[in-house]
């Protein structure tokens, strides 16, 4: 069952899936009604999930599920991956890429597949101290805290060290 997002309980897990460009207008208005029908009827062995989502800097999709009520099975993060392979096809997108980090520049939101990510820091967009966005967290109070972390704190400090 669809909740709003800023209703979610700060314990709440996510999955965070970016982008590698920004939504338009036109198709964010497509994955919010998509992803609504979807939450409405997501479920683990047949009992409706207290589930939502969040589109972040235009880029993200935040899957998100209440496990407090009703903990995320397998079978329903596979349908959940199902519905975002839908988005990538219909959109031509690559969302469930995990090959690539994005960072915030001075233009926004910056995607380098990982082949790039040399070019990208001797390029000087990707530096020690930009904010990249940290895959592994996993409830909505990390989206605050943790989600966006300077390069040398996340395991892209490899590049990093003298």
């Amino acid at each position: 069952m669809y909740i709003p997002f800023e209703e979610m309980p700060e314990e709440a897990r996510i999955w965070v899936y970016q982008a590698d460009r920004p939504f338009d207008e036109q198709e964010k208005t497509w994955i919010i009604s998509k992803l609504v029908t979807f939450c409405n009827q997501w479920n683990t062995h047949g009992s409706l999930m207290p589930s939502s989502f969040d589109i972040k800097y235009d880029q993200f999709i935040v899957l998100s599920v209440d496990e407090s009520q009703l903990g995320a099975s397998g079978c329903s993060i596979d349908s959940s991956v199902k519905v975002l392979r839908e988005i990538e096809t219909k959109l031509n997108v690559n969302l469930l890429d995990n090959g690539k980090v994005s960072y915030l520049d001075n233009n926004g939101v910056k995607v380098a597949f990982l082949p790039e990510i040399r070019q990208h820091i001797d390029e000087g967009s990707l530096q020690a101290r930009s904010k990249v966005f940290n895959p592994g967290v996993n409830k909505i109070s990390d989206l605050e805290k943790q989600w966006l972390i300077p390069a040398d704190d996340s395991w892209l400090k490899k590049y990093f060290s003298k």
